[in-house]
């Protein structure tokens, strides 16, 4: 025992006892914070038979090189049981520049697949029925222009813009938060936002307009209440930026949806899950007064936490990948992504791919944990640390709010340097050894054989570059300079950008020339942060 610690508690602070007990736990009741899977507050899954009905969609983010390669990889998953995408863009796609851009030299098909214009988007899904695959973009400053493009995909493939289903992440504020891949300020940024909505409401009714990512804050370093709570806030402005602009609530709220973390800690990740819908709940049903159910349902997609991977003993990313998943299995995710053991390292492998996605299928058929909801109901230890955790960020909610909301609670710093102080506070305890990593500050080793990792042939780059020129000498110019002068027009005034941007990308006006557009009118964020 000497190796063991005199003091445990999870991510949270929450202090942990030797055991839970009636003794130390608060009592709770099961008609108002439990209830039955599928109802209200929906702590126990937001439908009643939740993995016996069907198992959640299995994707695997991916994309990388160009369309082409990209295209393979997306049939090989599907191939191997994949039941939805996850597509990956490179960094100049993800900030509205152009591959021929100078400032994307070096970074093209680099961390994901490079997207330039409509040609580029059909070799993506080359062979890929739209109306038979559920896909899902990261993408955020240029979402609404990716999701354009998969529309004038799926009508080029015939297919009614009702049967596309789907999500774009469409986050942007976590992206001030956490990430830095914004251009435009944080009004206008929203206006996009709002602009999909509206347009997504009205148009592509089964399209979730927007995944609102705690993935990435707890990537840099948060908590699982600081994930809960920033999540939350962001939602909660993203809610009211559309009831300010005359949306109804629950014309929009059904097709949020959220994009969580999960971490190593088991019992805390399937304690947050929970608390986030049940605190999700309570905060559309209370604060904004919705009356359909489906606003008040949090339904969200996982990713495990490429934070946790280790360049040290890949291998060993397996274990901790297969410890994430099954926490978001037993927290009641509709979706999941498992990461795989090479990513530490670089783009993952076929092969690693291929280990990643067999995780979430034994974990699916012969675990046994998707045989009976919510299985963990009722437990001591988990059913306090969810109240506990609901109660942590519902806190920081109402601080958030006493600051005068998530925009000045991001422009002051005040969410940064909260989740800034939590990653210290772990790499404190890491050198310390008072979390243990393993193979990184205990059970190291020498003896290690090396593993292939995926390269990007510096050719891919020359290679976009010479067909986007292709590209733009044989479009009818004419048309693709008044689809611009369309979207700055719009821009400037109130009118809804969507139909606008969708007309351009049909026309193969690229992404580069829409977002420049757009940075004529609005210019870009600088981040200045004073605390």
């Amino acid at each position: 025992m000497a190796d063991r610690r005199t003091r445990f508690c999870t991510s949270s602070e929450i202090e942990l006892p030797n055991d839970f007990n009636p003794g130390n736990t608060a009592p709770i009741s099961y008609e108002t914070e439990l209830n039955e899977p599928g109802s209200f507050p929906y702590t126990r899954g937001v439908r009643r038979s939740m993995y016996r009905g069907r198992f959640w969609t299995m994707r695997q983010y991916a994309g990388f090189a160009t369309a082409e390669e990209s295209n393979q990889r997306y049939k090989y998953l599907l191939s191997q049981g994949t039941t939805g995408l996850s597509v990956a863009f490179d960094l100049p796609t993800q900030i509205g520049l152009d591959s021929d851009d100078p400032l994307a030299a070096g970074e093209v098909g680099k961390v994901g697949v490079a997207i330039d214009s409509l040609e580029d988007m059909l070799t993506l899904f080359d062979g890929i029925p739209l109306d038979q695959v559920s896909t899902s973009m990261t993408i955020n400053a240029t979402a609404s222009i990716l999701l354009c493009l998969y529309l004038a995909v799926a009508k080029k493939q015939n297919i009614a813009l009702d049967k596309v289903n789907g999500t774009v992440q469409n986050d942007i504020l976590k992206e001030y938060i956490a990430r830095g891949t914004y251009i435009y300020p944080p009004k206008p940024s929203l206006r996009l936002i709002t602009d999909t909505f509206a347009f997504c409401a009205k148009e592509v009714p089964n399209w979730n307009t927007i995944s609102i990512s705690g993935y990435h804050i707890r990537e840099a370093g948060s908590t699982a209440a600081q994930e809960i709570a920033f999540t939350l806030a962001d939602a909660i402005c993203y809610v009211e930026a559309a009831i300010a602009v005359g949306l109804r609530v629950d014309d929009f709220a059904p097709r949020l949806s959220f994009f969580f973390n999960s971490h190593n800690n088991l019992i805390e990740e399937i304690a947050k899950f929970r608390a986030a819908r049940r605190l999700w709940a309570k905060i559309m049903r209370d604060r904004f007064s919705a009356k359909d159910e489906k606003s008040m349902m949090l339904r969200f997609h996982t990713q495990t936490a490429g934070s946790t991977l280790t360049a040290q003993q890949p291998e060993v990313n397996v274990v901790r990948t297969t410890i994430q998943a099954l926490a978001a299995v037993l927290g009641g995710t509709q979706s999941l992504h498992t990461n795989s053991m090479d990513e530490a390292l670089g783009l993952p492998t076929e092969n690693a791919a291929r280990i990643a996605l067999r995780t979430q299928q034994v974990i699916a058929y012969e675990s046994g944990v998707a045989d009976t909801v919510d299985p963990f109901a009722g437990s001591y230890a988990v059913e306090e640390i969810t109240t506990r955790l609901e109660k942590a960020a519902a806190d920081y909610i109402e601080k958030i709010d006493d600051l005068g909301g998530m925009l000045r609670a991001i422009e002051i710093g005040f969410v940064q340097n909260e989740i800034q102080q939590a990653a210290y506070d772990y790499q404190l305890a890491v050198e310390h050894h008072d979390a243990i990593v393993v193979g990184v500050n205990k059970f190291r080793t020498d003896d290690v054989e090396p593993i292939p990792i995926l390269k990007i042939d510096e050719k891919i780059e020359i290679d976009q570059r010479a067909r986007l020129a292709a590209l733009r000498s044989r479009r009818d110019a004419a048309i693709a300079s008044k689809a611009l002068e369309n979207i700055t027009s719009a821009a400037q005034t109130d009118e809804n950008l969507l139909p606008h941007i969708l007309f351009a990308v049909e026309n193969f006006v690229t992404i580069g020339e829409i977002s420049n557009e757009l940075r004529r009118v609005w210019g870009e964020y600088q981040e200045n942060v004073s605390v």
